[in-house]
């Protein structure tokens, strides 16, 4: 059945000498795979709707295994992101991200909000370490592995100070911090902010600022948790760790 699919372009795939797999993120049906029929000619109407972070209104023949992608228009190119190596950087980590921690054909209509403000971030300002980071919490959420950052993960003490633990899921309180003793000390100030990062959507926050050893800490502590529990390997991620380091 042919269905009318607004959607962004997460991943690309050549398939032959004239075609391409493409997966789309979309609203309504989440996460599918389709093949775009002649999208690798110069001159073909699919060769610009098909490439990375594209967000267009596709038309789509939908089957249980592998869609058809019948045409498609363009709703945002998100142009300063694949004009700007970093942008591009961040676009293509989050999308990759989506692309390893979602199943096929979920749909999930508040996370795809995040994922395009996310994106619509990323192309109009030129910081985005923070909404990166307030996207992956909630897709390690999506993913069945989101760290405990509003109680202490092995008690449930709401109170104030924690600690940070990768080997026990999340946070530690005063009482069960020596549970880790490689658990990383976090100001009640940062502390707070994760747990808002994982639970208040992008349209939330305002102007959003924070110390850099602050960002990089954080930084830390997502990457080394998503090595711990992810379980798939990111490519895009060398060259964001490569950012960091010039920063």
């Amino acid at each position: 059945m042919l269905e009318k699919i607004n959607g962004i372009v997460i991943k690309t795939l050549d398939y032959g000498e004239t075609h391409k797999i493409i997966t789309i993120f979309s609203k309504n049906i989440g996460k599918f795979t389709a093949i775009a029929r002649g999208a690798k000619k110069t001159k073909s109407r699919m060769a610009a709707v098909t490439q990375p972070f594209i967000y267009a209104q596709f038309f789509v023949y939908m089957n249980t295994g592998l869609s058809t992608i019948q045409q498609g228009e363009i709703i945002d190119s998100f142009r300063a992101i694949r004009e700007d190596i970093i942008k591009t950087s961040y676009a293509a980590y989050i999308t990759e991200l989506t692309d390893k921690l979602l199943d096929s054909k979920i749909p999930d209509p508040y996370l795809f909000d995040q994922f395009h403000q996310t994106m619509t971030w990323i192309s109009e300002n030129e910081e985005a370490d923070i909404p990166v980071i307030m996207y992956e919490l909630k897709l390690f959420e999506k993913g069945g592995f989101a760290p405990t950052v509003n109680r202490c993960t092995n008690c449930g003490n709401l109170n104030l100070p924690f600690t940070f633990s990768i080997t026990e899921g999340g946070m530690l309180c005063t009482k069960c911090k020596h549970l880790d003793e490689r658990a990383i000390t976090l100001s009640d100030s940062l502390a707070k902010l994760l747990h808002i990062f994982s639970s208040v959507g992008l349209e939330r926050i305002g102007t959003i600022s924070m110390k850099p050893e602050n960002q990089n800490l954080l930084r830390q502590i997502l990457n080394n948790y998503y090595d711990q529990y992810g379980g798939f390997y990111l490519k895009s991620r060398k060259f964001l760790d490569q950012l960091d380091k010039l920063k």
